[in-house]
């Protein structure tokens, strides 16, 4: 299993290659700074569980670097969740923030639990619990939760709700991701895919995918059913789908309001008639020419790579394509759009959602669409050009980029040695 930390580790110190040139504005000395998080926060509290029983549950909360403001970062529910996953996801939270330049930090958070066997009050007093543990380090100057992987807007909700109790203040920029009532943003449930749809529109016509682009989603959940609908209503023909029980391909194309209708009422998409079934391993190796993974971590690696037919790969989730992986990827030319751009439509959501809080003032949807638009192409076109200067990767680029905006921050703070 790969660890993805050490993983991610591994291609900030591959960057030191590329110190001196074009472009690059830090060296190897400076990439130290990022080998650790600053801060690292481990919890365990008793929950008393609707069926008598008391559970200790285990929380965690990295805090992994601050120079260019408060950390920014999702909090997931599952009972896979460990610290150095953790620590892996505020590394890419604290370059995604920069790679799209807002001014935020990293950080992750995770609860080790399985909401799936989970009564929802006891989901409740999880959150409140785990908010009653790290209180005194969050906050809309401090650090910034949002939702992830099986938390969602009424997470948020009860979380905002027990900060509040507990400082005796209205808060509602110390965490994003809310339900509009209290204070979240317009277009923020669909901000990660609609982020990747646009970087994705911009590759589509750099890589001449054609007029009606043939696509492959790994994973059914809120960002891959939202891309699903999004690029069928651009033209674009989604062939397959997958959900943790399995998946369902059709090269003439798959009915995607269908689709989402059988996910909703059957909690799987296993159950839609009249396509042929393909597990999730089978729907990465289509020959398509988008590849989605929407899933978990870890799906690309050494062994599979090089079977990956697709022409471009969009990576909604985190961390799907392991280090190994992307060598090999590179090298067949398969396109790849990094998690660290390509889902970076969440977090850029989520801190417009954190300024219109502070200012007391929301935008219109079509205002928060507009706008992200501009962040994402923005982001793809710096990036596409450090590619195009050092014939690289678009992941060896955007993690250039990011690390830039950080040790220039870093230095400009006094943190590191300002002489190149």
């Amino acid at each position: 299993m790969v660890n993805p930390f050490e993983d991610t580790l591994q291609r900030l110190n591959g960057l030191t290659e590329y110190s001196g040139k074009e472009g690059v504005r830090f060296t190897p000395e400076d990439l130290r700074i990022l080998e650790a998080p600053k801060r690292t926060l481990v919890v365990n509290f008793p929950v008393k569980f609707k069926d008598g029983s008391t559970r200790v549950i285990n929380g965690y909360r990295v805090q992994y670097n601050d120079a260019r403001g408060p950390t920014k970062g999702g909090l997931r529910f599952h009972p896979q969740v460990d610290l150095d996953e953790v620590k892996a996801l505020a590394l890419w939270m604290a370059l995604k923030t920069a790679v799209v330049d807002v001014p935020y930090g990293g950080a992750k958070g995770g609860i080790t639990i399985n909401p799936k066997e989970t009564a929802v009050e006891d989901l409740e007093k999880v959150s409140r619990g785990f908010i009653q543990q790290i209180h005194n380090f969050v906050g809309p100057d401090k650090d910034i939760p949002a939702p992830d992987v099986y938390t969602n807007a009424q997470t948020m909700a009860w979380m905002l709700d027990e900060f509040e109790k507990i400082k005796g203040v209205k808060a509602p920029g110390m965490i994003t991701g809310k339900p509009i009532e209290l204070g979240g943003s317009l277009g923020r449930d669909i901000a990660t895919s609609l982020g990747g749809a646009y970087v994705l529109k911009e590759m589509a016509r750099i890589y001449d995918l054609g007029l009606a682009p043939t696509v492959a989603i790994q994973g059914f959940g809120n960002a891959g059913m939202n891309m699903a609908k999004i690029l069928s209503d651009w033209g674009y023909k989604i062939v397959a789908v997958s959900d943790s029980k399995g998946g369902v391909y059709d090269a003439a194309g798959l009915d995607v309001k269908k689709l989402i209708d059988v996910k909703t009422k059957t909690r799987t998409v296993t159950d839609y008639a009249g396509a042929k079934p393909v597990s999730n391993e089978e729907l990465l190796l289509l020959k398509v020419d988008v590849l989605v993974p929407a899933a978990l971590e870890n799906q690309i690696t050494e062994k599979n790579a090089a079977d990956i037919k697709a022409k471009v790969i969009i990576e909604l989730a985190n961390g799907p394509v392991t280090h190994d992986a992307d060598k090999i990827l590179h090298k067949n030319d398969v396109v790849v759009a990094p998690d660290i751009l390509a889902n970076a439509g969440g977090v850029t959501v989520s801190y417009f959602e954190w300024v219109q809080n502070l200012q007391g003032y929301y935008w219109t949807k079509e205002d928060v669409f507009r706008k992200l638009e501009v962040k994402m192409v923005d982001a793809f076109n710096r990036i596409h050009e450090l590619v195009k200067l050092h014939d690289i990767d678009h992941r060896t680029a955007a993690y250039i980029v990011a690390i830039n905006r950080i040790i220039d921050a870093e230095k400009k703070r006094g943190n590191l040695s300002q002489k190149a």
